[in-house]
């Protein structure tokens, strides 16, 4: 472990306590610090990482994680498990930096959720010893995609799999975040989105 063992406890109480923990990680990242030591350095690569300006106006990966956190910090009391929720909201798209290819002039990062859930584990298991801590923030963030595949009909979407994995309503809040957390959305917009999001509630539960 090359960090400071107390960062794990630092970055925990910004993500459950700040209002915006955005604040806090938009300052460290700027500066020599924790972010340029491993694991840490796995977020800082996200400044690097593109987006498809169509869906993410807000620009590069990092800048969309932050204002996921900041979606969540708003909603994380009705988490089943705060502590998970937040660093699944800070790690979604950890895998984005790895898997994030340009083809045919469209920017893509196929599979980011799977290759994501792998490098959360290390990420964490590098920070903590808490491996029900470890195994809820991966599953969360291997299956945060399946909202998409499964309102899409994508052959990609495994609902019985990620059911017996982790909560339904779980991945429906960590959704609405990563839905909502981009920037320039309109009002019709994020009702599209909230309606997306509850009909991926309705095909868990079998009204759909």
């Amino acid at each position: 472990m090359n960090t400071d063992p107390e960062i794990f406890d630092i970055f925990e109480h910004h993500l459950l306590n700040d209002h915006r923990p955005s604040d806090f990680f938009s300052q460290e990242i700027r500066r020599n610090g924790y972010f340029d030591y491993y694991p840490l350095t796995m977020l800082k690569k996200l400044q690097d990482i593109p987006q498809s300006p169509e869906h993410h106006p807000e620009g590069n990966v990092w800048n969309h994680t932050l204002l996921v956190v900041d979606e969540a910090s708003q909603r994380k009391d009705r988490s089943e498990d705060k502590r998970a929720f937040m660093w699944a909201a800070l790690l979604h798209d950890i895998g984005k930096a790895p898997m994030t290819k340009v083809k045919k002039g469209r920017i893509i990062a196929y599979d980011h959720d799977k290759v994501g859930e792998k490098m959360a584990v290390d990420f964490l298991k590098s920070l903590t010893d808490d491996k029900e801590l470890i195994d809820k923030v991966s599953k969360l963030v291997r299956w945060h995609m399946q909202i998409l595949f499964v309102v899409k009909g994508l052959p990609f979407a495994e609902l019985r799999t990620m059911m017996r994995q982790v909560s339904y309503k779980e991945i429906a809040l960590l959704g609405i975040c990563d839905r909502l957390g981009r920037g320039e959305l309109t009002e019709e917009r994020i009702q599209k989105e909230k309606d997306t999001v509850e009909m991926f509630i309705k095909k868990c539960e079998g009204r759909l």
